[in-house]
């Protein structure tokens, strides 16, 4: 049985949903649309992901593609579709817009409304009486609207806790909470729009999932990993056996975050043996000595690489600007992983995964293990020998602490 289908809007946000699923279920996460030759060896999986750039697109780019990639996932004929949102649900009504997201699955799925659930205890976000709170660096929990990172944000910074009043900027639908005071036998009734259901600890997310699957089961969902979360815990399903990190003996980090958590990464990795490389964001012209660089820090074994952009020149570019530098990104870590054959990557930023993901040449993901909530390392599976089997992670900025870049090499001691 084909159980759950899910479209990502970024390259992290699929991994996420990627690494909750897959300890219970045979999942996979395409790159893109895939021939027949690319979903053949995942044809009797139950779970089937589409990583896609929509948290960085403007409405109207949205509905060029997002219709036609929705609907070959409806042509899967899992039980439902999970449209997947970062847990921090920072978007706007001019880029990453829910609300059109909303309203394009629901034109595609049907149903009667829309269920929204952005809460997901794993992750440290939680949404109370509609008002999402989320931890920082350090551990905190802030109101998102208070948020260190979420409220400055480059381009979507979250100005409103409230996530009906900041939804409905974005859709003309209407938008309904069911809150933690509220029965279950009320829960929807008499909905047509999006209906978000509070989740902040263990029950609520039990809660939460028997909801979405058993008391009005619509086609089409929208949240975070608070989703697959909410429906692992209802289902009960065991937990297989997850393998241990092994060590890597060399590690390239493609990083365009902005986010102060990210700086504190690298800043980590560069005291403990990794050499930092800048990139420019607005000029290309040093991209060939960045590379030679690389290759050059990474010609000895236990070595690691951090290429990443100004975080000062970076909030200059426009989301077009943006997506320039994240596929220029990309093809320069292709360059590098191809001249130095390193096996294990990691690409950090929501945007920069997206559009640096798109340029590696990779059919489709399969998880490998856990490193931290939200950023699991995968194996990519490519028609590419050169692709075929590297590990890689897809990792938003504000996921693990200070030690994730050092950590991916297997090494606990920094």
């Amino acid at each position: 049985m084909r159980t759950l289908s899910w479209y990502g809007d970024d390259f992290t946000g699929s991994t996420d949903a990627l690494q909750a699923l897959a300890p219970f279920l045979d999942a996979v996460l395409f790159l893109g649309r895939p021939d027949a030759t690319a979903f053949a060896p995942f044809q009797d999986y139950e779970a089937f992901g589409l990583a896609g750039a929509t948290r960085s697109e403007s409405p109207e780019a949205m509905e060029l593609h997002l219709p036609e990639d929705l609907a070959w996932l409806r042509g899967l004929n899992a039980a439902a579709c999970h449209y997947k949102i970062c847990s921090t649900f920072d978007s706007s009504p001019t880029v990453g817009s829910i609300g059109r997201a909303i309203e394009i699955g629901h034109r595609i799925f049907g149903g009667r409304f829309v269920p929204l659930v952005v809460g997901a205890p794993p992750l440290r976000r939680y949404t109370f009486f509609g008002h999402l709170f989320a931890a920082a660096a350090g551990g905190v929990i802030h109101r998102i609207d208070r948020h260190p990172a979420m409220s400055r944000h480059a381009v979507t910074p979250m100005r409103e806790a409230d996530l009906r009043l900041h939804l409905r900027e974005q859709t003309t639908l209407p938008v309904d909470l069911h809150d933690a005071a509220a029965p279950d036998d009320r829960y929807a009734a008499g909905a047509t729009g999006a209906v978000l259901i509070d989740v902040f600890d263990d029950a609520t997310l039990r809660r939460a999932g028997r909801l979405l699957w058993d008391q009005d089961r619509q086609p089409f969902l929208v949240g975070s990993s608070g989703i697959e979360y909410a429906l692992l815990a209802h289902w009960d399903r065991p937990c297989r056996a997850v393998p241990a990190l092994a060590p890597a003996d060399r590690v390239v980090v493609l990083s365009g975050s902005c986010s102060p958590n990210t700086q504190c990464q690298i800043a980590h990795a560069g005291a403990n043996g990794f050499r930092l490389i800048p990139i420019d964001p607005l000029d290309g012209a040093g991209d060939n000595a960045a590379v030679q660089f690389a290759l050059d820090a990474l010609s000895g074994p236990g070595s690691g690489v951090v290429l990443y952009s100004s975080e000062t020149r970076i909030e200059t570019l426009d989301t077009t600007g943006r997506r320039a530098l994240g596929e220029r990104s990309g093809r320069l870590l292709a360059r590098v992983l191809d001249a130095s054959a390193v096996r294990r990557a990691i690409v950090c930023g929501g945007d920069t995964s997206s559009h640096a993901g798109s340029q590696l040449g990779i059919d489709a993901l399969t998880f490998l293990t856990h490193l931290a909530p939200g950023a699991p390392l995968c194996q990519a599976w490519s028609r590419a020998p050169r692709r075929h089997g590297l590990e890689i992670v897809f990792k938003g900025g504000q996921v693990g602490g200070d030690n994730f870049f050092t950590l991916t090499k297997g090494d606990r001691s920094t």
